[in-house]
């Protein structure tokens, strides 16, 4: 037996350098050696150890899956593909912890595995399923060599991790298998994973790369940092990409290495994961029903290509910032030819070190512009862009802020001529028929400089001179019938009538987009959003300070109240749902804290104003109660300082069965 043992130790040392570092210490003959040696030890004792490494031959075919309950809920990811999305992440995140580190790591593209852990001895692996119970896929899970059968640690414990195929093991296998072609590699992995032959999954070589801990009885980490280095400590394999970033733009970065690297790598990947670090803050933000608020998958949904960037130019948007736009040779994206690519600001093209003459690559996402993501090579006469010192447009004195530049002059025209395409575009009033080209010109040549002109816009508003040709017939501007004029005219009467979360994204009010807007929408009305102080804009979960800051003012500031009164003048009415003023929780500010068993609490938050509440995500000098569940933390506290009443969940159902 202690042979037994021994040469189990040595082998799973062995299969370790292997499989998990790739880089073994022996060769493969001096393995196989002693590998028959204890098979031929078990053979002659009946025995056969926990840790023993003949455990990982496929055994015999099973007739069916058995479910399997985690011991802590295995939740899915939230998922961003905008900057607004990713920004409002990390405002609710700044939320409950303003100096928060945040964790990057890549998002696989396999299936997800859960394996337990007793007294240090493996003892089971299931797939994630609902999230709550899901398939015992041991046998199969047994087959792969990259977790250890036996580690350190003896408490109870689960791990997460991602059962994949690589690219060059999927190309190999077809290539043994033409008759049979495996589609993709995700395809792949699920299905080796849950092949009901346990030597079919063996056939197809998956591995399992891991990247969380989902429970421990004992001795739980502090943070993702520690998780990880305890999965590199007890033989986990592990992908060695891993950043912690102080900051949104630390994320960013990271998120676009990871964009770029991606394409060069040996595993399929669909986009990055974003982790706050420590778990003291994971506790603090809790979860939804379906996600843990502390994370999101920032996902790759957009096609890519190499492309030559020929030159780089300035376009000056509606805050009067410049942004580096790149003229590139032709490339086919998303079933567009594209010519023309954007970075975020000169900070982002010094960065991504993107030079005239450099080869990138350039992202294309439905609607979204062409944007360049990193610099892939340079020639010989690849030349590095130039910071501009005056507005290209204008001529007036840039000013720098952070890594922005942005033109001083308030009625630099194309600033202008921005905000009204902004106003005009499908997410805000959805003017259909009004290009930028077409705003443009009414900037030029029919006097266009605020949102109200748009609605004071007549057919005589297209004349050109002389107003009638020599046949008495009428002359429009080049380019407009009077086909394109009715149009144009009926789609801004039409957007008149416009929902108040557009409305309020179209004005252009400072770091407010589609996110926030909807949240300010729930005031019910422009007015109702222009009473609101810092101190309850900030308790918004989307926004933070600089944004609160930014509405304020934006409100404060006489000439915008002026148009605000012009646009209504001119029939302009936003509208937003009918809030309730009757049932259990009519006229309170309520506000949720710690976990209810009965409900999740959106769920809770739903039904509360279907019963007139409001429901908010921090205490604040508005709310009126606070309703307290099971470890409820510091807002419970702040409640208790303000000398607010606060109630559990009993009295909560209650209320709420009265109607």
């Amino acid at each position: 037996m202690d042979r037994m043992r021994e040469l189990c130790e040595i082998l799973n040392k062995w299969a370790y350098e292997y499989y998990v570092l790739d880089d073994p210490s022996v060769p493969d003959r001096e393995y196989d050696r002693l590998y028959d040696e204890l098979k031929e030890l078990e053979r002659e004792s009946g025995t056969v150890l926990p840790e023993s490494p003949t455990r990982r031959v496929g055994g015999e075919p099973v007739k069916g899956f058995q479910r399997h309950t985690h011991i802590a809920r295995l939740y899915s990811l939230d998922k961003a593909v905008t900057a607004d999305e990713l920004a409002a992440f990390f405002t609710r995140v700044q939320k409950a912890d303003e100096h928060a580190e945040y964790t990057v790591e890549y998002k696989f593209d396999g299936l997800t595995m859960c394996l337990t852990y007793e007294n240090g001895a493996f003892v089971r692996a299931t797939t994630r399923g609902n999230g709550v119970e899901g398939e015992d896929v041991t046998a199969q899970a047994l087959t792969v060599k990259s977790f250890p059968l036996k580690i350190g640690y003896k408490g109870v414990l689960e791990v997460r991790g991602e059962a994949v195929i690589r690219l060059s093991v999927l190309e190999k296998y077809n290539e043994a298998h033409p008759e049979e072609p495996l589609k993709n590699a995700r395809n792949a992995a699920a299905g080796a994973i849950r092949n009901l032959d346990p030597k079919v999954t063996a056939t197809r070589n998956p591995e399992i790369l891991f990247y969380d801990i989902n429970y421990m009885s004992e001795r739980p980490v502090a943070s993702q940092t520690e998780a990880v280095a305890f999965l590199k400590r007890e033989g986990f394999k592990t992908y060695p990409y891993f950043k912690v970033c102080k900051n949104g733009d630390e994320v960013q970065a990271a998120i676009d290495e990871i964009e770029i690297e991606r394409k060069k790598i040996d595993v399929l990947t669909d986009g990055a994961v974003v982790k706050v670090n420590s778990e003291r803050t994971r506790a603090e933000m809790g979860h939804t029903d379906k996600f843990p608020r502390w994370a999101t998958a920032y996902k790759f949904e957009a096609e890519e290509a190499e492309s030559t960037v020929k030159n780089v130019f300035w376009q000056v948007g509606r805050t009067g910032k410049l942004t580096p736009l790149a003229e590139i040779e032709p490339v086919d994206l998303a079933g567009a030819t594209v010519k023309r690519a954007t970075l975020n600001n000169f900070g982002d093209l010094t960065r991504k070190d993107v030079k005239v003459g450099s080869r990138v690559l350039v992202r294309r996402s439905n609607e979204v512009i062409p944007e360049i993501l990193g610099a892939v090579s340079h020639t010989e006469g690849s030349v590095p862009v130039e910071k501009p010192t005056v507005c290209p447009a204008c001529g007036s004195a840039v000013r720098e802020v952070g890594a922005n530049l942005f033109c001083s002059n308030e009625e630099c025209p194309p600033r202008i001529v921005q905000k009204l395409v902004h106003y005009c575009s499908k997410n805000a009033a959805d003017v259909e028929g009004m290009s930028d080209q077409t705003i443009a010109l009414l900037y030029e040549k029919c006097g266009v400089r605020r949102f109200s002109d748009l609605y004071t816009l007549t057919k005589e508003s297209f004349s050109d001179e002389p107003a009638f040709d020599g046949k008495g017939k009428p002359r429009y501007l080049e380019g407009f019938q009077e086909k394109k004029i009715n149009n144009l005219l009926t789609a801004v009467e039409k957007s008149k009538r416009i929902p108040l979360e557009r409305f309020l994204y179209a004005i252009g009010i400072g770091g407010i987009g589609r996110v926030a807007a909807r949240d300010l929408a729930a005031f019910g009305s422009v007015d109702a959003v222009a009473a609101l102080d810092e101190e309850s804009l900030v308790a918004l979960e989307n926004i933070g300070e600089i944004t609160a800051k930014a509405i304020v003012g934006y409100f404060a500031c006489e000439e915008n109240a002026n148009e605000l009164a012009r646009l209504s003048e001119l029939g302009v009415v936003p509208y937003a749902k009918e809030k309730k003023t009757t049932g259990a929780f009519a006229g309170e500010y309520v506000v949720l804290t710690g976990s209810l068993s009965s409900l999740s609490r959106p769920q809770a938050q739903k039904l509360i104003e279907e019963q007139g509440g409001t429901a908010q995500s921090s205490v604040t000098q508005k709310t009126t109660l606070v309703v307290a569940g099971e470890s409820a933390g510091s807002k419970l506290e702040k409640a208790k300082k303000m000398n607010l009443p606060v109630i559990g969940e009993e009295e909560l159902l209650a209320r709420l069965a009265r109607k």
